[in-house]
C-alpha cells in the first residue's frame, strides 16, 4: 500500500520518528516477552520460536533509529515486522503475532515508557526534598517575616517555611507512586478488544516486562486511559505547587527583599548593567514548569469527550506530548533542587527585619488574653489602638502606650514594664512560644524535619526497589528469550 504523500509527510513520518525515539526498545522487549509466553504455552513450536528469536536478535536498534520513513509501511511495528519476515520467512514470522493486536501492543508500550517517566520524576522530587532538608537543618533558628496577601504578616523561621514545601512535595511523591502503581499493569493479551481464544498466560508477559500484574477487563485494557490522566495530573500538581515556591524565591532574591542569595553558578549578569545578578535559573524553572502544566492540560484536552475505545486521539499523536510534559516537569524540579543546594540566607539580617510592620502584634493580643484573662476581641482592640498610638507618637514608651490603650478599651489600665513589652513584641519570642504541632518553634521544626527525613528514606527505598524490579525483569527476559 502506498499512502498519500500528504498523509506521509504530516502524519506517518512524524509518528514513525516519535515511535523510534520513544517506543523502539519497549516494542522489542514486548516481542521477546510475547514470544517466550507463546512458546511456553505451546502455541508456537520451539523450532519456530528459535527462528523468530534469532530474527529478533538480528534487529539492530541503532540502525533502526537511522531509518528514514518512506511510506511503504504504516508504522514502526510494521517496519520491524518486515525485518523479522526478511530474516525467517513470512510463515514463521507471522506466528509472533498470534493472540495480540496493535491495540494491546501500543497500550503496553505506552505504559512501559510512562512508568519510566514517573520513576524519573519521582527521583527528581527526592532530589528536591534532599536539598530542602539540607537547608532546613541549617535554619531552624533563622527568624524571618512571611507574608499573607502579599503583605508582611508574622515572623516564622526559614525551616518552618521550607517544611511546608517539603510536606507538599511528599504528597507529590505519594501521588506519583500511586500513578506508577496504576500505570504498571500489563494490557498485553487483551488483543483488539475482547482477548483471545488461545490459551495465553498474561502473567508470564507481565513478569518478563516488569509489570506488577495484568490489567483485567480486556475492553478497558485498550480503552481506558485514566492511568495516563492521573499521571498527568500528578505531574501538573507537582510543578504548579513548586512554581508557587519558585515565585517566592524569585521575590526573595530581589534587592528589595534580599532574603536569599543563589550561588554564582545559577545567576547571570547583564551585558550593559555591571551590577546585575539575575537569578535566571529560577526563571527558567518557572517557565519550564509552566510549559509542563500547559502540556498536561493539553493531554487532558486532547482526550476530553472522545469515544471510550481504541482511538487515535489517545495514541501516536498524543504520546510525544506526554513525554515532553514529563521531561519538562523533571527539568524544572531538578534545576530548583540544584539551585537550592547553593542558597544562602543571612540569619542576622532576616531577624533584624522580621519585626518590621508590627508582625508580632498577634502575640501582644495573645499575651493579654493569657495573662490578663480578657477576651481576644478586647485584646485585639487594645493592640490595634496600641499600634495607632505608637505610629502617632513613635518616641512614647511601649509600656505607656499599652496603659493608655487598655484604659480606653477596658476602662482600666494594664501595666507592663518596657522590658516586658520589648520581649513580647520580639520576633524570636513570637517564634519560640509557638510550639503548636507543626508550628515554627525550633524544637518542633526539628521534630518535623526528622519525620520528613524518615519519609524520604522510605520513598528512596521504594524508588530503588521499583527500579531494581524493572532491571530484574529485563534480566529474566534476556535469559528466557535466549533459551528459545
Amino acid at each position: 500500500m502506498r499512502f498519500a504523500p500528504e498523509y506521509v509527510t504530516y502524519v506517518l513520518n512524524e509518528n514513525f520518528e516519535d515511535a523510534k525515539a520513544n517506543f523502539l526498545s519497549p516494542l522489542m522487549a514486548l516481542h521477546y516477552a510475547h514470544l517466550v509466553m507463546l512458546t511456553e504455552q505451546g502455541i508456537v513450536s520451539k523450532d519456530d520460536a528459535h527462528a523468530i528469536r534469532v530474527a529478533l536478535d538480528a534487529v539492530d536498534e541503532s540502525e533502526v533509529r537511522k531509518v528514514v520513513y518512506d511510506g511503504t509501511y504504516e508504522d514502526l511495528f510494521f517496519y520491524l515486522d518486515r525485518l523479522v519476515i526478511a530474516a525467517c520467512g513470512a510463515d514463521v514470522a507471522g506466528r509472533l503475532h498470534t493472540a495480540r493486536s496493535r491495540n494491546d501492543i501500543a497500550m503496553t508500550t505506552y505504559r512501559m515508557r510512562q512508568r519510566e517517566c514517573l520513576l524519573d520524576l519521582t527521583s527528581a522530587t527526592l532530589e528536591l526534598r534532599r536539598s530542602l532538608l539540607l537547608l532546613i537543618s541549617q535554619h531552624h533558628d533563622t527568624v524571618f517575616a512571611v507574608h499573607t496577601h502579599t503583605q508582611r504578616a508574622q515572623p516564622t523561621t526559614v525551616a518552618h517555611y521550607l517544611l511546608a514545601v517539603v510536606e507538599q512535595v511528599e504528597r507529590d511523591a505519594t501521588r506519583l507512586k500511586g500513578a506508577f502503581e496504576r500505570t504498571n499493569l500489563n494490557p498485553l493479551g487483551a488483543c483488539a478488544i475482547t482477548g483471545t481464544g488461545f490459551d495465553i498466560d498474561r502473567g508470564i508477559t507481565s513478569e518478563l516486562l516488569g509489570f506488577a500484574a495484568p490489567t483485567v477487563n480486556t475492553y478497558g485494557s485498550i480503552a481506558a486511559i485514566d492511568y495516563l490522566l492521573e499521571s498527568a495530573a500528578a505531574a501538573m500538581v507537582l510543578v504548579t505547587g513548586m512554581g508557587r515556591f519558585v515565585q517566592d524565591l524569585l521575590l526573595w532574591s530581589t534587592a528589595e527583599f534580599d532574603y536569599v542569595r543563589l550561588g554564582d553558578g545559577f545567576v547571570q549578569g547583564s551585558s550593559i548593567m555591571p551590577q546585575k545578578r539575575n537569578p535566571v535559573a529560577l526563571e527558567h524553572a518557572r517557565v519550564i514548569g509552566s510549559k509542563a502544566v500547559g502540556q498536561a492540560q493539553a493531554v487532558m484536552t486532547a482526550v476530553h469527550n472522545t469515544p471510550f475505545g481504541d482511538i487515535n486521539d489517545t495514541e501516536d499523536d498524543l504520546q510525544p506530548l506526554v513525554f515532553s510534559m514529563f521531561k519538562d516537569a523533571g527539568r524544572a524540579v531538578k534545576i530548583v533542587a540544584a539551585a537550592l543546594r547553593t542558597a544562602q540566607f543571612d540569619p542576622a539580617r532576616l531577624e533584624a527585619r522580621a519585626g518590621d510592620g508590627w508582625t508580632t502584634l498577634t502575640e501582644l493580643a495573645d499575651t493579654l488574653v493569657r495573662e490578663q484573662g480578657i477576651p481576644f476581641s478586647a485584646a485585639h482592640a487594645i493592640s490595634a489602638k496600641f499600634v495607632a498610638a505608637r505610629q502617632a507618637a513613635p518616641k512614647q514608651s511601649l509600656a505607656d502606650i499599652l496603659t493608655d490603650a487598655s484604659r480606653t478599651v477596658l476602662g482600666a489600665p494594664l501595666s507592663y514594664t518596657e522590658d516586658a513589652m520589648e520581649r513580647i513584641l520580639s520576633p524570636r519570642h513570637f517564634v519560640m512560644i509557638r510550639r503548636t504541632w507543626g508550628g515554627p518553634a525550633p524544637d518542633e521544626t526539628r521534630r518535623a524535619a526528622g519525620v520528613s527525613q524518615a519519609k524520604l528514606q522510605v520513598d528512596e527505598a521504594w524508588l530503588a526497589a521499583a527500579v531494581d524490579a524493572l532491571t530484574a525483569s529485563q534480566a529474566r527476559l534476556t535469559e528466557r528469550s535466549a533459551a528459545l
